[in-house]
Parts: structure tokens; sequence; C-alpha cells
């Protein structure tokens, strides 16, 4: 029976598994943030990738 006081009056865990749901929460943030930082980063070079071929046409 003391064994199951034990286990119970056992914090342990709780706190290994607060860790991890706080390094879920934080990934799931870099995540979102570097998918929208991305996206523009996109659209940037696409600008700069249309320009630089625009100014390397030869012009007639």
């Amino acid at each position: 029976m003391q064994f199951f006081k034990n286990l119970l009056a056992d914090e342990s865990g709780a706190t290994a598994i607060e860790y991890g749901l706080i390094a879920a929460l934080i990934a799931v943030a870099c995540i979102t943030t570097l998918t929208a930082v991305g996206g523009e980063l996109n659209n940037t070079f696409g600008t700069v990738e249309d320009s630089l071929v625009a100014a390397n046409s030869p012009t007639a």
C-alpha cells in the first residue's frame, strides 16, 4: 500500500511532461514564424530574380 501512496505523491513525471509541452509549444511557434518568413523571403528572391533577368536581357 505504501508503494501506491509513494507513486501518487511522486511529481517527477509531471515536471517532464510540462517541459515536453513547453518544448512542443516553442517548436510550433518556430515553425509558424519560419513559414511566414519563408514565404516573404521567397517573394523577395523572386522579385530579385525577375529584376536580374530583365537587366540581363538584350534590348532591341
